[in-house]
């Protein structure tokens, strides 16, 4: 059944934030429907639909601790309830495709991608794959590329952080982070890295056959980590147009001047820096050097951070820009990231006070979240 939202404050494309009637029609945006359910929107705001380009939160469904794994279907399902109670009604999840075994092994990409399918017909978040390739996981590229030909990959993205797991593997401390992660013991994982590294003269090839296939199928391509104007380059020559987490002004400019996308973490702003050190996320917002946010890691650091660069930026509807329209057109996604009539219904209906919070969530014109609040004002 069709939901109305009545007296709220919503945000259009042309106008702002003002008092507006939505209506929705089967999945769509549309005209006065008298047959809907009437959701009293009065004293919040209606706003579109969250489009998560980049979250991985969903590992911790998957393994909360180290060595500790839960099936892959229960984690998707309770990733799903998440997003939703967040007012992320598109999710692409950053799913690594590592040559470390565990969590981010081959074997749990397919479980992924079996638990992904499964939950489809009864999904109501628009769920999709961000697949992380990791540039010296030579053994698993067949198995990229089918499921790029397949129709299963939606954004991919190059990393590359071999190099990285190698200079931590001196520090004990910090090596057995990764060693517990893939569930082997710190020697056996530095044996297995060592031997990885060793195959890169094979690398530059891989990559250019995955970006191939990415192109011809016409997948979004992102790069993660750029450390230069340089690299950046690099990728988008590749056909890479978007800059996922850069590490620094200089390469953000570069990139945002060549008319790349630039994607940095919300929980970045709401912590107010990164916990690597880099880039201050805001700080990049504000010089027009970002133009998405994602949840990274935090599903709930996307609505907020959008709240706070409103109150820094002077109003909301830039701000929510970046966790919305922006993304939406990132990923190609025209039927999305506006309240316009003939788009999606993909609507967050959010209270201000006593913090930004969402009160229900409309996801494809179907009411996939309510509050305690937001089940007292449906009729």
């Amino acid at each position: 059944m069709s939901v109305n939202l009545i007296g709220g404050r919503t945000l259009l494309p042309d106008d702002g934030i003002v008092l507006a009637d939505i209506y929705t029609t089967d999945t769509l945006i549309g005209q006065s429907n008298s047959d809907g359910r009437q959701f009293d929107a009065s004293g919040l705001i209606v706003l579109p639909g969250i489009v998560d380009l980049h979250g991985d939160a969903f590992e911790r469904q998957v393994q909360p601790r180290p060595g500790v794994d839960f099936p892959m279907n229960l984690a998707v399902t309770e990733t799903e309830a998440q997003l939703l109670a967040n007012g992320i009604t598109t999710a692409f999840h950053g799913v690594t495709l590592s040559w470390e075994p565990g969590l981010r092994s081959a074997r749990a990409f397919s479980a992924l991608l079996a638990a992904l399918a499964a939950n489809r017909p009864s999904q109501l978040c628009d769920m999709r794959v961000h697949l992380r390739w990791e540039a010296f996981n030579l053994e698993a590229l067949d198995m990229a590329l089918a499921a790029i030909a397949e129709g299963e990959v939606h954004l991919l993205a190059f990393n590359d952080h071999t190099p990285s797991i190698l200079r931590k593997m001196a520090d004990p401390i910090t090596g057995a982070k990764y060693s517990d992660r893939a569930g082997m013991s710190l020697e056996d994982f530095r044996t297995l890295a060592t031997g990885v590294a060793a195959r890169a003269a094979e690398v530059p090839a891989a990559a250019d056959r995955i970006a191939a296939a990415a192109r011809a199928k016409g997948i979004p391509m992102a790069s993660h980590d750029d450390v230069s104007p340089e690299s950046r380059a690099t990728f988008r020559a590749e056909g890479a147009r978007i800059s996922d987490f850069p590490m620094n002004e200089p390469t953000a400019r570069a990139a945002t001047e060549a008319g790349d996308w630039v994607v940095m973490g919300s929980p970045n702003v709401v912590r107010g820096g990164s916990h690597m050190g880099w880039a201050s996320a805001a700080s990049m917002v504000e010089a027009g050097l970002c133009q998405i946010l994602t949840s990274d890691y935090f599903y709930p650091a996307l609505l907020r951070a959008a709240f706070i660069l409103g109150e820094r930026e002077g109003g909301l509807a830039r701000s929510w820009d970046l966790i919305s329209a922006n993304p939406a057109a990132a990923a190609g996604l025209h039927d999305r990231g506006r309240i316009e009539p003939g788009r999606r219904a993909d609507l967050v209906v959010v209270a201000e006070s006593p913090q930004p919070h969402v009160v229900a969530t409309i996801a494809g014109g179907r009411i996939a979240y309510l509050s305690a609040e937001g089940a007292s004002r449906l009729h």
